[in-house]
C-alpha cells in the first residue's frame, strides 16, 4: 500500500543503526568440544583392558561383562536421546562465526514464522523494528501492524500469500507516533526453501525505504519541473514513434494547434494529422543508419484543428537503433507566422516554401549521378511509395526501372552541361506495380552544378495512361464492332440469298436425286455461317435480344447437364449459387451461350484436368462502388464468376482476348470469335465483364449484371409482335398451309436477293410488287393505293431508309402493315421511329419457309 497511518505497536523512536548489537536470547547456542577428551576416554578403556589381562582370565571375567554392560548402557541412552532430539549431531556451520552474524548485521528485518505463525527466529534489526528484547516477547508481522486499515490491508495478502507458498512484495507507508514524517517500509514473504517441510515456514523481511522513496520523489519533483518547463518553452515540441503516432506534445504546441492534450499520447492523434499536405513523408524520408542520431530541418506547414495551416521549421531528431529501426523522434518546433506578418524577407521564403511543398509535382535537386540533394514533400511520398526501403529518396535515377533507367540519366548529363530545351522523359517508375511518370529536367546556375546539376520535375502518368489506354482500347472495340455489323450485314444479304436458292433447289430435288446430298451440304454450310454472322452481330452489340426476367440460380441448375459434357470428365464442375439472388433480365438462349463460351474456353485452358468453378452472389451498390473496376457505376448487380485452374492467360494478351477473331488456339480449333461474342452479349444487356488471371494458377471471368427491378404491369391490348416467328415455331409446325393470297410490295436494294424473295412468295400464291429503294416503294403506293396488303422493306437502303418511309407510307395509310428485315439488329433502328409505331422484324439471312411464316402471320387478322 501507498500510504498508511501510525502504527502503535511500532516504536516511533527506535533507531535502527544503532540497534545493530545481536541479542543474546536469540543467538544461537555454541557446542563445545575436544579431542583431548576424546583421547582421554581412550586410554582409560586401554589401560583398564590391560589391567584386566594381568589379573587373570577367570578373575577378569566379571569385571569385563561388567564394563562392556556399562558401555552399551551408555550407548542405548544415547540413541534414545538422539532419536528425541536431546542430542544432535554439531553442524560446524553453526559454530562460524562470519556465518552466524549474518542474519545480524542485515539492514533488513528478517523473521522466519511456522506453519501457526510462531516466530522461531528473528535478527537484531527485526527486533529492534517491532521493539521485543528476545524471541520471548517478539510479535509476528501481523501483530505488530494491527490496528492500521491501510497496512493491514496489505499484511492480509502477505499473510494469503505466505500460506499459499508463494512469494509477494508490498510497500506502506506508516505514520510517526509523535507527529513527524513517517516511514515508508517494504515488506516481502516467501517459503523458506522448496522442500516440503521447508516449505512451511514462511521468511518475512521488512525494510525501510523511506530515503529511497524520497530520492524517487526528488527525481520526480525535477521532472515535473522540467516537463513544466519544456510545457511552457515559446517553441513548440513533439515526440513521433514508429508507427506515426504522437507520443507527446508540449503544451505550446496544443496551444498553437488548437489541440486538447488529453488526445495525445493515447494514440488519437498521428503525424499526417498535424502536418499539412504530403510534408509528413518529409519527415519520414530520413534514409536509415543503423546506431546514427540523424538531425533534418524542415519547412512545413501544420494544420490546427480547425483546419487552418500555420507555417512552421521543424528541427527533426532521429536516432536509429542497431537494426536500422528508427526510434522515437525528437522534433523541435519553430513558429514562423510571426515571421511572416513581420519581416518581407522571411515571408517570401514562407511562400516559396508553400509553393514547393504543396505542388502536386514531385521536384527535386540531383548532382551528376542523379543523387537527390533536395526534394519537396510530394517527391519524399512518391519515393516512399516506390520502394519500402527508400532507396528512391536517396537517388532518383532508382526510382525509374531498369529499363528506362538511361533515358533518365541521358537527360541529367544534358542539364549538367548547361543545355537547354530537353525533352521529357516518359518512362516507367520502379516497383512491384505498373506505374509510369513524366520528368521534365532542367539546368541549374552554372556556379551551383558541384553540388546540383540539374531540377527534376516528375508527375505521376499512371492514371492517365491508364485513362488513355481505356479510351484507346474502347474506341478500338468500337471500330472493330462498326466492322464487325457492318461485315455482317453485308453477309446476312449474301446469305439470304444463297438460302433462298438453296431453297429453291430443295423443293426442286427429291432426297433420291444424286445431287440432293450436295445441295444438304450447302445449306448447312450456309447456316454455319449465319451463326458466325450471328456472334459477328453479338460482338458489335448490334443483334436482336428477347430479354426476359431471368432467376440465374435456375438457369445455371438447368444448364448442369449441358456443361458436364463439354468439359468433359477430367474436368470437376461445381456450381455454387449465392443465396436470394435478385432477378435479372437477359436473354436465355444469348446468356446460355456467354456460359457455354467461357466453360469450352476454360476446358480447353486445362487439358490435364482441373476445375471449373460458377459462382453468383448478389453486388450491392456500396460494395460496387469499392470495387476497383474501370467504367462500372455504383449499382445493384448480380455477379457471374466463371473461374478455372488453366494454365491462365499471359499479360500481353490479356487485352486482347476479346477482339474478334483472336485466337490462342491452333489453326482450324476455333474461329476467335467465342469470347468477343461473350463481351458483346454482355455490354448489350447493359452489364459488365472483367477477367483476373495469373499465369499458371487459372483465369476468372466476372460478370455483373444489372439488378432487375419489377414495374407495375400495364394492360394492353395484342398487338403485332416486333419480331418475327422463331424458326423453332415455324418448325414445329412443318406441314402447315404456308399459302396465302394478297399483294405485297417488296423494297430491297440487293437486286439479287429481291428477285428471289419475290419469286418466293409469289410461288406461295402472293402477288408481289418490286422496289428497290424507299422512293420507289411510295411512288408504287401512291398508283396502287389500296390494293396493298404488306410491305416488306429491308432497313438500310439508298435516298431513303426503311424508317423513313414507315414514316411515309403511315402518314397517307395509317393501317398499313409492315415487315422490316435486316442484318441489323432490330434496336439499330427502331429507336428513330416515333413512338408506338407498330411493325414486325424479320432478322437476316432467312430461309424461304421463315419469309412466308413471317407474312402469313402479320396478315392474319389478330
Amino acid at each position: 500500500m501507498m500510504s498508511g497511518q501510525a502504527v502503535p505497536a511500532m516504536t516511533a523512536d527506535s533507531d535502527l543503526d544503532a540497534s545493530r548489537e545481536p541479542a543474546a536470547l536469540h543467538e544461537p547456542p555454541r557446542r563445545s568440544g575436544s579431542i583431548v577428551l576424546v583421547l582421554l576416554v581412550a586410554g582409560g578403556l586401554v589401560v583398564a583392558a590391560l589391567v584386566l589381562m594381568s589379573i587373570g582370565r577367570a578373575q577378569a571375567q566379571p569385571y569385563i561383562l561388567g564394563l562392556l554392560a556399562l558401555l552399551a548402557m551408555v550407548g542405548l541412552f544415547n540413541l534414545f536421546a538422539f532419536a528425541a532430539g536431546i542430542i544432535r549431531f554439531a553442524d560446524r556451520t553453526t559454530d562460524d562465526p562470519v556465518m552466524a552474524k549474518v542474519p545480524d548485521l542485515a539492514p533488513d528485518g528478517l523473521a522466519v514464522s511456522d506453519p501457526r505463525g510462531h516466530v522461531v527466529f528473528a535478527n537484531a534489526a527485526y527486533l529492534a523494528m517491532t521493539g521485543a528484547t528476545g524471541l520471548q516477547d517478539v510479535r509476528p508481522v501481523e501483530r505488530v501492524f494491527i490496528g492500521n486499515p491501510d497496512v493491514s490491508e496489505a499484511v492480509f495478502r502477505l499473510l494469503k500469500a505466505a500460506r499459499e507458498g508463494k512469494r509477494l512484495q508490498e510497500e506502506v507507508r506508516v505514520a510517526a507516533e509523535d507527529g513527524g514524517p513517517g516511514r515508508w517500509l517494504r515488506m516481502r514473504v516467501r517459503p523458506l526453501g522448496d522442500s516440503k517441510r521447508d516449505a512451511k515456514y514462511s521468511v518475512w523481511s521488512v525494510g525501510d525505504i523511506t530515503r529511497d522513496r524520497e530520492r524517487q520523489e526528488d527525481v520526480f519533483q525535477e521532472l515535473q519541473h522540467a516537463i513544466e518547463y519544456l510545457d511552457h518553452a515559446p517553441c513548440g515540441f513533439f515526440s513521433v514513434n514508429g508507427a506515426g503516432e504522437l507520443v507527446y506534445v508540449n503544451a505550446t504546441l496544443a496551444n498553437w494547434l488548437d489541440h486538447d492534450l488529453a488526445e495525445i499520447g493515447s494514440g488519437g492523434l498521428k503525424l499526417t494529422d498535424i502536418v499539412s499536405g504530403d510534408g509528413a513523408s518529409l519527415l519520414t524520408s530520413i534514409v536509415a543508419a543503423p546506431g546514427e542520431v540523424k538531425t533534418e530541418v524542415f519547412d512545413v506547414d501544420l494544420r490546427m484543428r480547425t483546419g487552418k495551416t500555420m507555417p512552421a521549421r521543424l528541427y527533426h531528431k532521429l536516432a536509429f537503433g542497431a537494426d536500422g529501426a528508427p526510434g522515437p523522434s525528437r522534433t523541435l518546433v519553430i513558429s514562423r507566422a510571426r515571421d511572416e506578418r513581420s519581416d518581407p524577407e522571411r515571408a517570401a521564403e514562407v511562400r516559396f516554401m508553400r509553393f514547393f511543398d504543396h505542388t502536386p509535382m514531385a521536384i527535386a535537386t540531383v548532382d551528376r549521378a542523379g543523387a537527390v540533394v533536395r526534394a519537396n514533400a510530394r517527391y519524399a511520398k512518391l519515393a516512399q511509395s516506390l520502394s519500402p526501403d527508400s532507396i528512391a529518396t536517396k537517388s532518383i535515377v532508382r526510382a525509374v526501372s531498369a529499363r528506362d533507367r538511361n533515358l533518365l540519366i541521358a537527360a541529367i548529363n544534358q542539364a549538367a552541361e548547361g543545355q537547354g530545351d530537353i525533352a521529357p522523359v516518359e518512362a516507367m517508375l520502379e516497383g512491384t506495380r505498373e506505374r509510369w511518370g513524366q520528368f521534365f529536367v532542367t539546368s541549374v546556375e552554372e556556379d551551383e552544378r558541384e553540388t546540383e546539376a540539374a531540377i527534376v520535375y516528375l508527375l505521376e502518368t499512371t492514371e492517365r495512361r491508364t485513362l488513355e489506354n481505356q479510351i484507346n482500347q474502347s474506341q478500338k472495340m468500337e471500330m472493330v464492332g462498326q466492322l464487325a455489323g457492318g461485315i455482317a450485314h453485308d453477309f446476312n444479304n449474301v446469305l439470304s440469298a444463297i438460302m433462298m436458292a438453296n431453297d429453291f433447289l430443295l423443293n426442286a430435288h427429291k432426297p433420291t436425286d444424286p445431287s440432293f446430298q450436295d445441295i444438304m451440304q450447302i445449306k448447312q454450310n450456309a447456316t454455319r455461317a449465319a451463326t458466325l454472322v450471328r456472334q459477328l452481330l453479338a460482338f458489335s452489340r448490334r443483334q436482336t435480344l428477347r430479354p426476359q426476367v431471368l432467376d440465374l440460380g435456375d438457369a445455371l441448375s438447368d444448364l448442369t447437364m449441358l456443361l458436364r459434357r463439354l468439359i468433359g470428365e477430367k474436368v470437376k464442375l461445381d456450381l455454387v449459387h449465392g443465396r436470394d439472388l435478385w432477378p435479372v433480365k437477359v436473354d436465355v438462349s444469348q446468356f446460355e451461350q456467354v456460359v457455354v463460351n467461357l466453360a469450352v474456353n476454360a476446358r480447353d485452358a486445362m487439358p490435364d484436368g482441373g476445375k471449373l468453378t460458377v459462382r453468383t452472389a448478389n453486388v450491392g451498390a456500396p460494395e460496387a462502388g469499392q470495387l476497383a473496376y474501370k467504367g462500372m457505376p455504383a449499382a445493384d448487380y448480380v455477379k457471374i464468376e466463371i473461374a478455372d485452374t488453366g494454365t491462365g492467360i499471359p499479360p500481353e494478351i490479356r487485352d486482347k482476348i476479346f477482339e474478334p477473331f483472336f485466337s490462342t488456339k491452333e489453326v482450324g480449333k476455333g474461329t476467335g470469335l467465342g469470347l468477343s461474342t461473350v463481351y458483346g452479349i454482355v455490354k448489350q444487356t447493359g452489364g459488365f465483364i472483367y477477367v483476373d488471371s495469373e499465369v499458371g494458377k487459372g483465369t476468372s471471368f466476372l460478370i455483373f449484371l444489372p439488378r432487375h427491378v419489377a414495374e407495375p404491369e400495364v394492360a394492353a391490348e395484342p398487338q403485332v409482335t416486333n419480331g418475327a416467328p422463331k424458326e423453332a415455331a415455324a418448325e414445329a409446325k412443318p406441314r402447315a398451309d404456308m399459302t396465302g393470297q394478297g399483294t405485297i410490295l417488296l423494297v430491297e436494294d440487293e437486286e439479287g436477293l429481291r428477285s428471289l424473295n419475290a419469286r418466293g412468295l409469289r410461288s406461295r400464291g402472293y402477288s408481289v410488287i418490286e422496289a428497290s429503294n424507299g422512293v420507289e416503294a411510295m411512288e408504287a403506293l401512291e398508283e396502287k393505293s389500296g390494293a396493298i396488303d404488306l410491305v416488306v422493306s429491308d432497313v438500310v437502303m439508298p435516298e431513303m431508309d426503311g424508317p423513313t418511309l414507315l414514316k411515309e407510307m403511315r402518314q397517307k395509310n395509317p393501317d398499313i402493315r409492315i415487315i422490316f428485315v435486316s442484318g441489323y439488329a432490330e434496336d439499330a433502328f427502331e429507336k428513330s421511329l416515333p413512338e408506338n409505331q407498330q411493325f414486325a422484324f424479320l432478322p437476316k439471312p432467312f430461309t424461304l419457309s421463315q419469309l412466308v411464316a413471317a407474312v402469313k402471320e402479320t396478315m392474319t387478322p389478330q
